[in-house]
């Protein structure tokens, strides 16, 4: 018996084992969501804003393992997804997202609300393509999620024309799908694997460098184990922070632009660069003819584009990490590192990571706080200085996840994202960090999370200003703060240096922002009373709970290089 498309679909959904959708209503998916609303198989969340809804789908996807699926309308509801869309592209994030169209009859002809969205997203997914005959939508679906998830995983738009959701046609939904031209690599090259390991063999100044790509292979245990036969010291990207715990012995720390100086140091330092699952992103790399200048480089990674697309390397490995690894672990035995390892332990002793500790309460503070209260979870931020602060000082390991924007750098994720890893992980604590002007781009998710009775807790390092924009300012702009206090207003001088006694009060009062959607609201303002903050924060398990952390205006993070600078040129204080 044949049935609709909107049918199909979800059934495709429950084929599928899909738990939970981010839907936002419109014209043009009525007709599924009426047809969602005769199952209570699928949690339909609500969001407020569809871009915030991508990014819930994004921390849904990063707890869970799982894709991520999305359900907005057309016009203006699919082009608000494509900032989010774009975010897990970069970072590699499985998504389903499906947008409703007009019928076929409207496209090309400026009908309400119709878009190009395939269009529009062409560069920043895996697969995008509006479903013109019914007769194809079961297949298209099946596709979607396969290509979502295989391979390096990212995002897929499937646009879903009204008059497709409407027509009859079997109901058959298959349970295997083979993509002509599309073949993700499930094997390793043992012959280019064996260089890896012969070139690494003869390193006196090794350094295992891991990317992000190691969570998503889950190949956390294989990165461990490697290195602890072979004793090589390791160094991690942002998005790889975690695949070592933090007190490892051969954990060196973040690599790059905010990166521990013996990280930085270790890598501008080695002879063997063993690099896996990163794509060497210019965060990481600074000044590419002054990368890792006396080493030879080994590059692991699962995207063969990635591979010396922007540091020529000298034995590409195109595997999945974990395959990788457990390969080179039937081959693995101890080298002589110890010189090697003390000296990297001498640059931390020499140039350790901290603040000052006589100007108040510090970032770095509030980071140890978070890490005493909350020993494990998922750590979710946004983008700015707090979330450099809470790469360096959050104690991340494979039991303790950290999630954030690395490749774009989206300001407004970090709220959203936590709502949505804590919908797919409700049983673990979830701790949003974000900054005052990145909380404010998402902030109507509040309702969401209340709604949704979303426990999590949210904590905002408030310095009144867009902070990473302001200490480029501080440093290399002569402190020509312009565009960048969020305390500003049309009749402050023109010539700002900084705050002063006759600034304008701050806007919003977060605390009262809160409690006008439900939540719970606190302000810490001296050091004594973090812990107590996120104490009565961790109690609230029905609705999420802000703490507002006043910080210093001015404070910058460091260790810091300047954009294009080699990674050896650290500003240190």
């Amino acid at each position: 018996m044949d049935i609709t498309g909107k049918k199909l679909f979800v059934k495709a959904l429950q084929e599928e084992n899909v738990d939970t959708l981010f839907a936002y209503p419109g014209g043009y998916v009525t007709d599924i969501l009426d047809e969602l609303y005769k199952t209570d198989a699928i949690r339909i969340v609500l969001p407020r804003h569809e871009q915030a809804l991508v990014h819930e789908a994004e921390g849904y996807a990063r707890a869970t393992g799982k894709p991520g699926v999305c359900l907005v309308t057309s016009g203006p509801g699919a082009t608000n997804t494509i900032t989010a869309i774009t975010d897990a592209h970069y970072d590699s994030i499985p998504l389903v997202v499906v947008t409703g169209q007009v019928s076929q009859s409207l496209i090309g002809n400026d009908a309400f609300q119709e878009v190009d969205i395939v269009g529009m997203t062409r560069g920043v997914v895996k697969y995008g393509v509006t479903v013109r005959d019914r007769k194809a939508l079961g297949r298209i679906l099946k596709m979607a999620f396969y290509i979502a998830t295989s391979g390096k995983p990212g995002p897929v738009l499937i646009d879903f024309p009204k008059d497709v959701q409407l027509a009859s046609g079997s109901p058959e939904y298959p349970s295997e799908v083979h993509i002509r031209g599309y073949k993700p690599n499930e094997s390793v090259h043992v012959g280019q694997l064996k260089k890896a390991y012969k070139l690494l063999r003869t390193a006196k100044h090794p350094i295992i460098l891991a990317g992000g790509g190691v969570h998503l292979s889950g190949a956390e245990e294989q990165l461990r184990q490697f290195a602890e036969t072979m004793h090589i010291p390791v160094v991690t990207t942002i998005m790889g922070k975690g695949v070592l715990a933090e007190d490892h012995p051969l954990y060196v720390g973040n690599s790059g632009m905010h990166g521990r100086f013996a990280a930085n140091t270790a890598v501008s330092e080695c002879d063997v660069l063993f690099s896996i699952g990163t794509r060497f992103n210019d965060r990481i790399t600074g000044d590419l003819n002054e990368f890792a200048p006396h080493a030879k480089i080994i590059h692991v990674d699962i995207d063969t584009a990635s591979i010396s697309r922007n540091v020529v390397v000298d034995v590409p490995v195109v595997s999945d990490a974990k395959l990788a690894l457990e390969k080179l672990l039937e081959w693995a035995e101890p080298m002589k590192t110890r010189r090697w390892r003390d000296q990297i332990h001498l640059w931390n002793e020499e140039h350790p990571l901290g603040m000052r500790r006589d100007s108040g309460m510090t970032p770095e503070m509030i980071m140890q706080g978070i890490n005493e209260v909350f020993p494990t979870g998922i750590f979710v931020t946004d983008v700015g200085q707090h979330q450099m602060w809470a790469t360096q000082y959050i104690t991340a390991s494979p039991e303790k996840q950290m999630v954030t924007s690395g490749g774009l750098g989206t300001m407004g994720f970090g709220f959203p994202a936590a709502i949505g890893a804590k919908i797919g992980a409700p049983d673990k604590d979830v701790v949003c960090i974000s900054g005052d002007g990145g909380m404010q781009m998402n902030m109507q998710e509040l309702a969401t999370a209340v709604c949704e009775g979303v426990g999590l807790t949210v904590c905002i390092l408030n310095n009144q200003y867009l902070g990473m924009v302001r200490q480029f300012q501080q440093l290399f702009y002569g402190k020509r703060y312009i565009d960048t206090c969020l305390r500003h207003r049309k009749d402050c001088p023109a010539n700002c240096k900084g705050p002063s006694e006759g600034c304008p009060p701050y806007v919003p009062d977060f605390v009262k922002i809160a409690e006008s959607y439900g939540a719970k609201g606190i302000r810490v303002e001296r050091e004594e009373d973090i812990i107590p903050a996120l104490k009565e924060a961790k109690r609230h398990t029905d609705a999420p709970c802000l703490i507002e952390f006043m910080i210093a205006t001015e404070e910058i993070v460091l260790p810091m290089v300047k954009g294009g600078n080699p990674m050896s040129e650290m500003l240190l204080k």
